[in-house]
C-alpha cells in the first residue's frame, strides 16, 4: 500500500476478514482474562471493557437481525445497559457469533455497513489496550483496517493527509482543490488512535497542516 491511495476498489470480503481476525485473536484473550479485568476502564469515556464488548456485540447482532439504529451515544448506551446483567459467558457467546455471522451481511450491503467492521476492529484495540495487550491498535487485520479507514476518511470528507509509517506511506482523506495535504508521521497504532479519536501521546506523532480533531472519523 506504500505511496498510493488504498481502497479505491471495494472488496466485499474485507470487513468479514476483519471480523474473523477479531474472532480468532481477541476472543482467546478475553477467555483467559480474569473476570475483574472486564471492569477496567477503556479509552471510551465511561465504558469498561465489558461495556465496550457489549456495544460491539449489540452492533453485530443488529447487523445480523436487520435492526440497525443510528448508533448515537444514547442508543448505544441503551444497548450496553441491556447487557449489563448478562453473565459474562452469555455476552462472549453473542459476540463470538456476531463476529462470524455479521460479515456476510456486511458484504452484501454494498459498502454501507463497512464502517461497522472497522469500528469493531478499533474497539478491539480499545479492549486490548485496557487489558495491557501489546500492539493494541495494530493487531491482526491491520492492512484491511487501513483500507477501510481510507474509504471512510473519503466518505467523511476528512482533509487530505499523507501518513508516513515505518516502511510505507498512506494517502488518506478526501482530495480536493484549495487545501494541500496535511502530513502525519507516526507509528501504525498511533495513526489508528488519531483517526479513531482515541487519546494519543503528543510525543508519538508529528502532524502538520491539520488538527487531530479534523482527522477523527468516529464520534
Amino acid at each position: 500500500m506504500g505511496g498510493h491511495r488504498a481502497g479505491a476498489i471495494r472488496d466485499p470480503q474485507r470487513p468479514e476478514r476483519l471480523l474473523r481476525a477479531e474472532h480468532d485473536s481477541l476472543l482467546p484473550i478475553l477467555r483467559r482474562a480474569a473476570e475483574p479485568a472486564f471492569d477496567r476502564p477503556t479509552a471510551c469515556p465511561g465504558w469498561s471493557v465489558r461495556d465496550v464488548l457489549a456495544h460491539c456485540s449489540a452492533a453485530l447482532t443488529a447487523v445480523v437481525t436487520g435492526r440497525l439504529h443510528a448508533f448515537t451515544p444514547e442508543l448505544n448506551e441503551i444497548d450496553v445497559a441491556q447487557r449489563r446483567a448478562w453473565p459474562l459467558p452469555r455476552l462472549l457467546s453473542e459476540l463470538a457469533g456476531g463476529y462470524l455471522t455479521a460479515g456476510p451481511v456486511i458484504a452484501e450491503a454494498g459498502g454501507r455497513l463497512d464502517p461497522i467492521g472497522l469500528g469493531e476492529w478499533v474497539h478491539g484495540g480499545d479492549v486490548r489496550a485496557a487489558l495491557g495487550e501489546p500492539l493494541a491498535y495494530e493487531s491482526d487485520g491491520f492492512d484491511d483496517a487501513c483500507i477501510l479507514l481510507a474509504e471512510l476518511t473519503r466518505r467523511r470528507n476528512v482533509p487530505p493527509v499523507e501518513v508516513s509509517l515505518p516502511g510505507r506511506t498512506l494517502r488518506l482523506g478526501a482530495a480536493g482543490p484549495g487545501r494541500p495535504a496535511a502530513t502525519l508521521r507516526t507509528s501504525p497504532g498511533t495513526m489508528m488512535k488519531i483517526f479513531a479519536g482515541r487519546p494519543a501521546e503528543r510525543a508519538d506523532y508529528k502532524l502538520a497542516g491539520a488538527t487531530t480533531e479534523e482527522l477523527r472519523v468516529f464520534s
